[in-house]
C-alpha cells in the first residue's frame, strides 16, 4: 500500500529542511513520532544549536515537487512503501524516499550491481553487456549509475530483462547527455530513481552518496574496469560496509583501468569471469535473508523529555568534549553525566545549526 497522501509530503519537507540528512530524518522520527510533529519542532531545536533563523522546507515548495513528477509520470517512493527496494531498506543510511520515473515494480527484484569505469576499453563494455543480460537472464534486476562507459553499457545489456539508474541529480536531469537516448530508453523499460530533488544538477559530492544507494540495492556488487581511484571502488567499499557481496572482473596489469579490479581480487573479491561466477556467489545465500528490514512504526508519543535544567547544562559540557575530530555517541554518554535522551537531543540541536556533522558508525564531529 502507498502511504497517505499527507504523510509524503510530511515526510518530503522534512528530508528536504536545512541539515536533514537521513540520520537526521530517523531520529527525529523516532524522537517525534511523526514527520509532523518533527516539523512543527526544527524551529526551535536549531535555535537552541546557535542557528539563528530556521525555516522548515514550505509546504508549498515540496507539493509543486510532487505535482512535477508526476507531470513526468513519476511518483515517490517511501521507505515505508511495497516498492522501494528491499535491502536498500536494510541500510541504516537509506533514503527516506526516493523518486522514481518508468516501473517502480522492478525495484521489488533480487538486484546486482554492475559498475566500472567511464573510460572504459570495448572489451569491457562488451563484457559488462554480455554479464549484464546473463544475469537479467538468470532473474536478477540490474542497478547501475547511468554513467558513460561501463554503466551504460551494463543498463543496454539488461534492458530486456530489466535494469535500473540511480541518478546522481535529480530524476528529470539527464546527465551525460550523450546518454539522453538511453535515459529515455530506460524510463519506458526499465527505472530512474534518485533520492535528491527535482532540478537537481549532479556534483562531485552527490555521487558518494548515489553510489551507496546502487550497493545497497543489490546482492552483489561486479566491478568490471576501475582504476585504483576510481568511484567504483567507493561502490565496492560500500557494499563491503553493507554486507554485500563484491565480484571482480580481473584484466591486464598493464592497463590502468584493472588496476583497480585486481586490487580488490587481491584482497578478497570475488574473481569473476562470468554469469556463473556471480550465480556460484549468490545461489547458496539467495534463500537466507541478510535481516530482517528495520520497520519504521513510529508511535505518535513523543519519549520522555530531559529537564531544562539537564539540557542547559548538557549542551555547554557536550560542546566542550565534541572536536573536528569524529567521535561516538556513545563514548560522549559514558563520558558525560547526562541522560542519553538529553545527548540526542543537544547533538539533534547541533545539527540542525549546521554546526555538527554525523559519520558511518554513530560517530559526530563539529564542523
Amino acid at each position: 500500500m502507498s502511504p497517505p497522501k499527507n504523510e509524503a509530503l510530511d515526510w518530503l519537507r522534512l528530508i528536504r529542511s536545512q541539515n536533514v540528512g537521513p540520520m537526521t530524518f530517523y531520529k527525529l522520527l523516532e524522537r517525534f513520532g511523526s514527520a509532523k510533529a518533527a516539523l512543527d519542532a526544527l524551529p526551535d531545536l536549531a535555535k537552541r544549536g546557535g542557528a539563528k533563523a530556521f525555516v522548515a522546507h514550505p509546504k508549498a515548495a515540496a507539493e509543486r515537487e510532487i505535482e512535477a513528477l508526476e507531470k513526468l509520470g513519476g511518483r515517490l517512493v517511501l521507505r515505508t512503501d511495497e516498492h522501494f527496494p528491499p535491502l536498500l531498506s536494510q541500510v541504516e543510511d537509506a533514503p527516506p524516499l526516493i523518486s522514481v520515473l518508468g516501473h517502480p515494480h522492478l525495484l521489488k527484484k533480487r538486484t546486482v550491481a554492475v559498475v566500472g569505469a567511464r573510460n572504459a576499453s570495448l572489451s569491457g563494455k562488451n563484457f559488462a553487456r554480455k554479464i549484464s543480460a546473463d544475469l537479467g537472464a538468470a532473474g536478477f534486476l540490474v542497478a547501475s549509475g547511468m554513467a558513460r562507459g561501463l554503466d551504460a553499457a551494463a543498463h543496454q545489456g539488461a534492458m530486456d530483462s530489466g535494469t535500473v539508474a540511480v541518478l546522481g541529480g535529480g530524476v528529470d536531469v539527464v546527465y551525460p547527455r550523450e546518454n539522453e537516448a538511453l535515459y529515455e530508453e530506460l524510463c519506458q523499460r526499465g527505472a530512474i530513481l534518485s533520492e535528491v530533488e527535482l532540478g537537481t544538477k549532479p556534483q562531485a559530492r552527490h555521487f558518494p552518496r548515489r553510489n551507496r544507494i546502487i550497493s545497497g540495492m543489490a546482492r552483489a556488487t561486479i566491478v568490471v574496469e576501475a582504476s585504483l581511484h576510481s568511484g567504483s571502488l567507493i561502490t565496492a567499499r560500500m557494499a563491503l560496509e553493507q554486507g554485500r557481496e563484491v565480484c571482480a572482473v580481473p584484466g591486464s596489469p598493464s592497463d590502468p583501468r584493472a588496476a583497480g579490479c585486481n586490487k580488490l581480487i587481491k584482497d578478497g573479491a570475488n574473481l569473476t569471469q562470468n554469469a556463473q561466477d556471480v550465480l556460484d556467489v549468490l545461489l547458496p545465500i539467495l534463500n537466507s535473508p541478510l535481516s530482517e528490514p528495520k520497520r519504521l512504526d513510529f508511535k505518535e508519543k513523543t519519549p520522555s523529555q530531559p529537564s531544562d535544567a539537564e539540557l542547559d547544562r548538557a549542551r555547554a559540557s557536550i560542546q566542550e568534549m565534541l572536536s573536528p575530530a569524529p567521535v561516538t555517541v556513545d563514548e560522549l554518554v559514558r563520558n558525560c553525566q547526562f541522560s542519553p535522551a538529553a545527548v540526542a537531543l543537544v547533538l539533534l540541536e547541533l545539527e540542525l545549526a549546521g554546526r555538527l556533522e554525523r559519520h558511518p558508525g554513530n560517530r559526530v564531529s563539529l564542523i
